[in-house]
């Protein structure tokens, strides 16, 4: 599964570095202590996440789940990590959400399954009508390979990759967002990673989803079902992703 890179914004950046629950000293690689706490949450979400994820029930996964059982010094660094952005989170209860099952590709000679996702239903729809059309056309279409990702499940997501980026936080977020910036676990505007039918999704080199004649379709079709390129190339502050769309805002939408 990949995951958004996020905009590197010259004053997001600051305040991570210079802002650490009101200290003054710079908060980017985790201290030795940090570590600590942050490999025994790790562990301890290891009882359990692995079931939620096989089940595909994990990308719904609530802050009341991922902190159960944890204790109150693994609570507070949760709560450090989520204060460096603290952006609010809309609620989700009242979003009917489309469980998407059965997606499989053929690579290399290999049938492959992705796991479940999840969109909201009006996006959902939208995006069947769009693969239809596309389909039509083409005499093919895109999976979803990843759809909608609760807060939460993006929190655990950017603590599980923390240690594989030498536990750094402004390293991290290059390829993780934090929980409230992911366009993934934002039901308004709703992102969708693309696959194709053959495996190709862009994760070694973004010029390989480019060159896809799926994605020139989008180009040209996309905005038509109410879909946009979340970062096109040469966008100031982002980087290029040809599989990363979005849709638009749920209260337009009749």
């Amino acid at each position: 599964m990949r995951f958004t890179k996020v905009k590197n914004q010259g004053m997001i950046l600051l305040f991570i570095l210079f802002s650490f629950c009101g200290c003054k000293e710079k908060w980017d690689v985790l201290s030795e202590s940090d570590r600590v706490i942050l490999k025994r949450t790790l562990a301890h979400w290891e009882t359990w996440v692995p079931a939620k994820k096989e089940e595909g029930s994990a990308p719904l996964m609530t802050f009341e789940e991922l902190y159960q059982g944890l204790h109150s010094e693994e609570q507070d660094f949760l709560n450090r990590v989520r204060a460096i952005e603290p952006v609010k989170i809309e609620e989700t209860k009242k979003i009917h959400f489309q469980k998407i099952t059965g997606q499989t590709y053929e690579k290399n000679g290999k049938r492959e399954t992705l796991g479940p996702q999840y969109l909201p239903q009006p996006v959902y729809r939208a995006y069947q009508r769009m693969m239809q059309a596309m389909q039509r056309d083409l005499g093919k279409n895109l999976l979803i390979e990843s759809g909608y990702r609760a807060p939460a499940f993006q929190l655990y997501t950017f603590l599980y990759y923390l240690p594989h980026h030498a536990f750094s936080i402004v390293e991290t977020r290059r390829w993780v967002a934090l929980p409230g910036l992911s366009e993934h676990g934002n039901p308004q505007k709703q992102a969708l990673d693309f696959i194709n039918q053959a495996g190709v999704n862009g994760d070694d080199h973004a010029e390989d989803f480019e060159e896809l004649e799926e994605y020139k379709w989008l180009q040209a079709h996309a905005h038509e079902f109410g879909f946009e390129l979340s970062y096109p190339r040469a966008t100031k502050g982002t980087t290029f992703e040809p599989w990363h769309w979005r849709y638009g805002d749920l209260r337009s939408i009749r």
